[in-house]
């Protein structure tokens, strides 16, 4: 990206543009609560919109498919468009979506609405990373990343919660209607605080078969896909998973200690990935399966069951950073293309999660949920073991 005039002055040892990171911080954590809130509210959703639990959650997978189908070609599509209009355009969308899911009583509006949101998700996880780097010089570019993408956890840690709670209290449409106005209060912000970038080099380094040949990327990819897929699988049906752990009164307190437990985790990950990149990886996957184990077997032990809502979450918590670096580790100089690859394959994870758990929800019943989960994390853990070469290295990162 090419900044322009604004952006010089915040270039060359000056302060980090904080009322710019900020508002991309905020940017995050509405493309986080567009994909995550729903999952608090499925029981509300389901009487409001007249559809079973497992229909609900579609609406999560609705959202996730979209941005998954978006990342590639949409960025792509607009690459020559300036950022900053980009992004308002993308906040827009999420401003009417959000409106319509609230305004709606017909199932298929609201999935149409979602899907249309999951498509401005998509091309709003693309650029957001770029332009938090664009906004400073090359020696603050680590930290006004972290400031731009602090809206991921903050949205888990508060704003599930805090949803499920609003959602309790004045009905699921209010939680809707209030992300309809965060996002249009956003777009004054940005136009108020962020400068306008022209993006010159998105998606022109390689073709995209190109970087997927690279060495390490497929692995990576392929550990990203079932760790989403395992984790939505059990994330999205919450709600009907803790019922059936015994623990249904306790979602809101669940969802936030889940949020704050993966504010932790990503913490401690930001402290010991440069030495510790590959057993972090392994360590992770390996608790989520003792995790979905546990929850499979003991389901009447709450001592247990609290134990693993907080190494669920502690572990997950730093499953993007640590899949983002070693991706970007790979792609060298292509970062930016693996990244719109990344945001597809997570997305199509989450998505196609949706979908399974809606039909095991329907089949087999909610403790068929974490069994299929521990499942697909031991394979995923399998495939990281065995790329120590290339995929996931030991001992102290070397990004290209």
């Amino acid at each position: 990206m090419n900044p322009s005039n604004p952006t010089r002055s915040c270039e060359g040892g000056q302060g980090l543009p904080l009322a710019a990171l900020l508002a991309l911080t905020m940017a995050s954590f509405i493309a986080t609560a567009n994909e995550s809130v729903p999952a608090g509210l499925l029981s509300g959703i389901a009487q409001g919109l007249g559809v079973s639990e497992a229909g609900a959650g579609q609406l999560v997978t609705a959202c996730a498919f979209g941005s998954g189908l978006a990342a590639i070609p949409l960025t792509a599509l607009f690459a020559e468009w300036p950022r900053r209009r980009l992004l308002v355009v993308a906040l827009s969308i999420f401003a009417a979506g959000n409106a319509m899911t609230a305004a709606t009583d017909s199932f298929p509006a609201a999935l149409l609405a979602r899907f249309v949101i999951g498509l401005a998700t998509g091309v709003t996880w693309s650029l957001l990373a770029g332009y938090a780097r664009a906004l400073v010089g090359p020696a603050q570019q680590g930290r006004a990343m972290a400031v731009a993408m602090a809206g991921i956890p903050l949205a888990l840690a508060l704003g599930v919660p805090l949803g499920s709670w609003l959602g309790a209290t004045a009905g699921w449409r209010s939680v809707f209607l209030f992300l309809a106005a965060m996002a249009a209060v956003l777009i004054a912000w940005v136009y108020a605080a962020v400068p306008e970038l022209q993006d010159s080099q998105t998606l022109r380094r390689k073709r995209l078969p190109e970087v997927l040949a690279t060495p390490g990327v497929r692995p990576v990819l392929a550990v990203l896909s079932l760790w989403i897929f395992a984790h939505y699988l059990m994330y999205t049906y919450v709600s009907p998973m803790l019922a059936w752990l015994g623990f249904a009164p306790y979602l809101q307190q669940v969802l936030l200690i889940f949020g704050l437990g993966a504010v932790v985790g990503n913490w401690l990950v930001g402290v010991l990935i440069d030495r510790w990149l590959r057993s972090l990886v392994l360590a992770c996957l390996a608790a989520l399966v003792a995790t979905a184990v546990g929850f499979a077997l003991s389901p009447s032990n709450s001592v247990l069951i609290g134990i693993g809502i907080v190494v669920w979450a502690m572990s997950f918590g730093g499953a993007p950073t640590l899949l983002q670096t070693a991706l970007a580790d790979h792609a060298g100089a292509d970062a930016g293309i693996a990244q719109s690859v990344l945001v597809t394959v997570f997305n199509l994870a989450f998505a196609g999660s949706g979908a399974l758990g809606g039909a095991l929800l329907d089949t087999c019943g909610a403790g068929a949920l974490p069994c299929v989960a521990a499942g697909l994390l031991a394979t995923a853990g399998f495939i990281a073991w065995q790329a120590s070469h290339s995929g996931f290295k030991a001992g102290y990162r070397s990004g290209k």
